[in-house]
């Protein structure tokens, strides 16, 4: 029998399975063949227009040293050649041109300087009192802007605004010829170009930020109106005097708003935009000079492209002299208080967040008047100054808080302190200090009002001013139940400012003489509760209300000067109040912004007003007959509290309200007020009746 041997296996290959990969792979020279054919494939369907053009590329080529020619020509080529460098460096422009204007956004998010605003603040007479903010720049619509004004800029920096694309070719190359040329920089561009680094862009003057202005120009004046772009060119240009916009410079220039000015003042406001600090005249003669020549350029401009008459341009002939300095003064010292009254009111009323009033380009018409602001002021920082001749210690921690307020609740005018940027403390809003015997008329108007209680739970027995009180000093406080004790266990009893005794004595003599004793009573008789509701009716803020025990009858509340005027005024109103208030109109460039404004509520009856301010006049004509005389109808009363850290004069004439108290506060250490140390002075004529005098042009 034969076997069948199988052969022996074959010896493995050499490198084993990595070599085995490497020769299985294409060679380099099998892959480039293997392109080539690929490339063949795909240029096979151009070879004939390829074939076509072959001569024409083949006479492009340069040849150099060029056949046939010689000399210098050899080595130039020819027209052909030159023809499609040209056209393939236009071509290769136009798509570089085309790419990044695709590529150009207009950037969502502006410079900060072109969209905040100032608020500016108005007196009640209209003319400007302050303003806040880091720019001065207020919004107008261009409704508001005449067309004298459009046009004298327009003549002044882009004639062709309405006709050109955005940019200004000649302009463009004039700028980068003096950039790369001589390394300086020069204008040339549109308005829609100037407004687009205003807004958009830096003021740094390189190639690359004038490219990308251009681009944002184009594809800007493609998406805005030119009317739209005008408006915000001319609410976002610097014209000196650290404002921007053509708004703020009309006031800060020539006092007026944009809407008032002639195109001869127009003109010169337009020659600021090349340059506020040559073009100023205020700046110096170089300046004037420069400044009359660009305003007769200006208005000649206009006459050319037809939009001013020969005849209006002959009208005018004299240069329109800015005023020497601008009236949108910041604030400082007396006025910070006032803006702080009016801006928290704006807040409230106006129901706006702190971030839209920060945004700015709110104007605010206060109720301030500045005669009587002047007048006031003017008293107090006398009196300071004589405090300080006469006893320094003392004054260095004394304060003068006053306001005036109208019967219909606006506040005429304050004094807040000597400077708010020293002392942010308003010394005319503070409640620090008892009201004391000032608070009596508001004691006196709820017996008036609402009677008062003789047994518990009884029928309310009617008072007049002729009820009769006993005004003896240490009279013993009583209930329907017997004798008032306090929690030591003693008897409450009322005394009168120098423990004297006035025996049997009527309301309204009590009120006029200030006598304490019987106001007491009559609060207890009224109802301590009922007291606090025709206080607070009248005016005090519920805050402001003293502790509901005797005492609340002589002034244990602490109201403001603002609020104790207020309440004065609410018995000259008639005997109805109205919330003060220190803002009557606010727009945001030029649009009203709705107010939430207070309206007059009834807080006592007409004849118990009336009763009250009679009382008042006869208290006023006790303690100044002659003021009295020279002034009939007014009102007024003093109050003193019982440890002496306060003393009052509060009354109304012709419809004005006007409270004052005097007070020591050392600020350093806490709000606990301190003796007067005869810083008020003494008698009728003392220091609170001479500063309420002063205010009420009584003096």
């Amino acid at each position: 029998m034969q076997l069948r041997v199988p052969p022996p296996p074959e010896p493995p290959a050499a490198g084993g399975r990595a070599e085995r990969r490497r020769s299985a792979r294409p060679s380099v020279g099998e892959r480039v063949a293997g392109v080539r054919a690929d490339l063949g494939r795909l240029a096979a369907p151009l070879a004939p227009y390829t074939r076509r053009l072959a001569p024409y590329a083949r006479r492009l080529k340069p040849v150099y040293p060029r056949p046939g020619r010689t000399g210098w020509r050899r080595w130039m080529p020819s027209w052909r050649q030159w023809l499609g460098g040209v056209l393939t460096s236009f071509g290769l422009l136009g798509a570089f041109l085309v790419t990044a204007y695709a590529l150009t956004d207009i950037p969502d998010n502006l410079n900060s300087y072109a969209t905040q605003q100032d608020n500016v603040y108005f007196w009640s007479d209209g003319t400007p009192m302050a303003r806040t903010g880091w720019v001065q720049r207020q919004a107008m619509p261009l409704k508001e802007i005449p067309q004298d004004v459009r046009w004298a800029v327009l003549a002044a920096e882009n004639e062709s605004f309405y006709s050109d694309p955005g940019i200004s070719a000649k302009g463009i190359t004039r700028a980068l010829y003096r950039t790369v040329g001589s390394g300086d920089t020069e204008g040339g561009s549109t308005i829609t170009q100037q407004y687009v680094k205003n807004v958009y862009l830096s003021q740094n003057r390189t190639i690359g930020r004038k490219f990308t202005e251009a681009m944002i120009s184009l594809k800007l004046d493609n998406k805005m109106s030119k009317d739209e772009i005008l408006e915000g060119y001319l609410n976002t240009s610097w014209f000196g005097r650290g404002t921007y916009g053509i708004q703020r410079a009309a006031q800060a220039y020539y006092g007026k708003d944009v809407s008032k000015l002639n195109a001869s003042e127009a003109a010169m406001l337009a020659s600021l935009l090349k340059g506020a600090g040559l073009y100023d005249p205020t700046l110096g003669q170089a300046n004037h000079r420069r400044a009359v020549d660009r305003w007769n350029w200006i208005l000649d401009r206009m006459v050319k492209i037809g939009k001013l008459s020969r005849a209006e341009r002959e009208s005018y002939g004299t240069f329109p002299e800015p005023l020497k300095v601008n009236p949108l003064y910041d604030t400082g010292e007396q006025s910070d208080y006032l803006v702080e009254l009016a801006s928290q009111y704006a807040k409230k009323a106006g129901h706006l967040t702190d971030k839209q009033f920060d945004l700015g380009g709110y104007q605010i018409y206060t109720t301030f008047d500045r005669n009587r602001e002047k007048a006031l002021t003017s008293a107090v920082t006398k009196a300071r100054k004589q405090a300080r001749h006469d006893d320094p210690k003392a004054a260095e921690n004394g304060h003068y808080g006053a306001a005036s307020v109208a019967t219909d609740g606006r506040i005429l005018a304050v004094y807040g302190g000597p400077d708010h940027r020293r002392q942010g403390y308003n010394e005319s809003n503070a409640t620090t200090v008892p009201a004391g015997t000032a608070f009596l008329p508001f004691v006196y108007a709820a017996g008036l009002e609402h009677g008062v209680h003789k047994t518990r739970g009884g029928p309310a027995t009617p008072v007049t001013p002729q009820s009769v009180y006993d005004g003896d000093d240490g009279v013993p406080v009583t209930t329907p139940e017997g004798p008032y004790w306090d929690r030591s266990g003693k008897k409450v009893a009322a005394h009168n400012d120098g423990g004297r005794s006035y025996g049997s004595i009527t309301l309204s003599q009590a009120l006029a003489q200030s006598v304490n004793t019987p106001f007491m009573q009559l609060g207890m008789d009224t109802g301590l509760a009922t007291v606090r509701q025709t206080a607070e009716a009248s005016g005090l803020l519920p805050s402001s209300i003293g502790p509901q025990v005797p005492a609340l009858s002589l002034g244990n509340s602490t109201p403001s000067a603002i609020r104790m005027a207020s309440g004065y005024a609410t018995f000259a109103a008639k005997g109805s109040h109205t919330e003060p208030y220190s803002i009557r109109r606010i727009t945001r460039n030029g649009a009203p912004v709705a107010l939430s404004t207070p309206r007059p509520r009834r807080a006592v009856g007409a004849q118990v007003a009336a009763d009250v301010s009679e009382a008042l006049a006869d208290s006023f004509r006790a303690g100044h007959p002659a003021a009295a005389a020279a002034k009939p109808g007014a009102g007024g009363k003093a109050g003193t509290d019982e440890k002496g850290t306060a003393a009052w004069y509060a009354g109304t004439a012709d419809s004005v309200s006007t409270a004052v108290v005097v007070y020591r506060i050392d600020l350093a250490k806490s709000l606990e007020p301190l003796p007067l140390q005869g810083l008020a002075g003494s008698g009728a004529e003392n220091v609170p009746y001479n500063l309420w005098s002063a205010a009420m042009g009584l003096d």
